[in-house]
């Protein structure tokens, strides 16, 4: 989620801001302005749309808590124009497991639907419930706000249970299929429904001149083509262990080399990521970015433990290659030193990763084959 801002914290999880959903609200503004409304009047509107937000935040909020129950942390919620995103570190595996963190998010729509309507129907009798739709174009608060919210959740639970993987419902679709096939073919198919739909919304939005229908489409056709993909990488490797993947003939730095030196390594050779050791002890990498970004700022005399990430810890030869290409995908790592006895004995890397994965897919018998 780059080019977002931290607004704060909400149940301990970080909530961000994408810039883009700025554009949302200048949209807003500029088309009730455009229309005739006045300050208030629009000011009026980003409200509900901000209320409505606020439903979006509690429901992305109710996927986190429920993976927290199973001992998976959320990094962050992200909020978008066309919604939110909770991104766990991983989903759980286990069918039950997926299906409650699938349909917690649509089950706290359904708790704010069902606590509107209990407060309209002490409000105002059946009459507030009745009147539920669009916000008044001149006034949005003129006794229809809270009808229209709860129009709204039932709504957005109704929207996010179709089963268009990877949205909530294709998650309850795969969630249901792995009962009975393995993980990685329910992700499969429940991605290529996912497809389908989303070539179902985009033919909609079209039609309709609708924008934002093409945007979920893009959003949803993109998504399951991902979550598919990485769900394969993840099956290729159940079983196989670190050591099976690690680039092993690699070059390393030690803290007192200079920025310079560490370009000339770069340059020499295809290694783009390098290890500081000392004293045959790990103390950090050093990164490509970091080292163009130095010379780019004239620091090449500054030196490299200065500049690198601190890195004391490696998982060991024999660890799972699975759990490993999780951290590198959750943390948007590039490279993982492998430790055996406090001693870097191989690097894990984005580009290696790959190329394991391209040659355990071409080669009969390989290891990280599906059985």
């Amino acid at each position: 989620m780059g080019g977002s801002w931290r607004i704060g914290r909400l149940f301990g999880i970080e909530v961000r801001i994408h810039w883009t959903f700025l554009l949302l609200v200048g949209w807003i503004l500029f088309s009730r302005l455009g229309a005739g409304a006045g300050i208030g009047a629009a000011l009026l509107t980003l409200g509900f749309v901000m209320a409505v937000f606020g439903c979006v935040l509690l429901h992305e909020c109710g996927h986190a808590l429920a993976a927290r129950r199973y001992g998976i942390g959320t990094r962050d919620i992200t909020l978008l124009p066309i919604g939110g995103l909770a991104r766990l570190d991983r989903m759980p595996e286990e069918p039950g497991r997926e299906l409650v963190v699938a349909i917690a998010g649509p089950l706290v729509n359904v708790a704010i639907a069902i606590g509107l309507a209990v407060g309209l129907l002490a409000a105002r009798g059946m009459g507030g419930l009745i009147a539920m739709g669009e916000p008044d174009a001149a006034n949005p608060l003129q006794g229809r706000f809270l009808e229209s919210l709860l129009a709204v959740n039932i709504l957005l639970v109704a929207f996010n249970l179709l089963p268009a993987f990877p949205m909530d419902g294709g998650r309850v679709l795969r969630a249901i299929l792995a009962t009975r096939l393995d993980h990685a073919r329910a992700t499969r198919i429940a991605a290529s429904i996912g497809q389908f739909v989303a070539i179902g919304f985009a033919a909609l939005g079209l039609l309709g001149g609708n924008p934002i229908l093409l945007f979920i489409a893009l959003f949803v056709f993109l998504g399951a083509a991902a979550e598919a993909r990485h769900e394969d990488m993840r099956w290729a490797m159940r079983g196989v262990p670190v050591r099976s993947a690690m680039l092993t003939r690699f070059r390393s730095l030690q803290p007192g080399h200079t920025m310079a030196e560490a370009a000339d390594e770069l340059i020499a050779g295809s290694q783009a990521e390098f290890p500081v050791i000392e004293h045959d002890r790990l103390l950090g990498v050093l990164t490509r970015q970091a080292i163009v970004s130095a010379i780019r700022h004239g620091r090449s005399d500054a030196s490299v433990g200065e500049t690198m990430k601190p890195v004391t810890e490696g998982p060991a030869p024999d660890a799972s290659l699975q759990e490993v290409f999780e951290r590198l995908q959750g943390d948007g790592e590039r490279v993982v030193p492998v430790l055996e006895h406090g001693r870097v004995v191989g690097l894990l890397t984005t580009e290696n990763l790959a190329e394991w994965l391209m040659l355990s897919g071409a080669t009969p018998g390989s290891r990280g084959r599906r059985e």
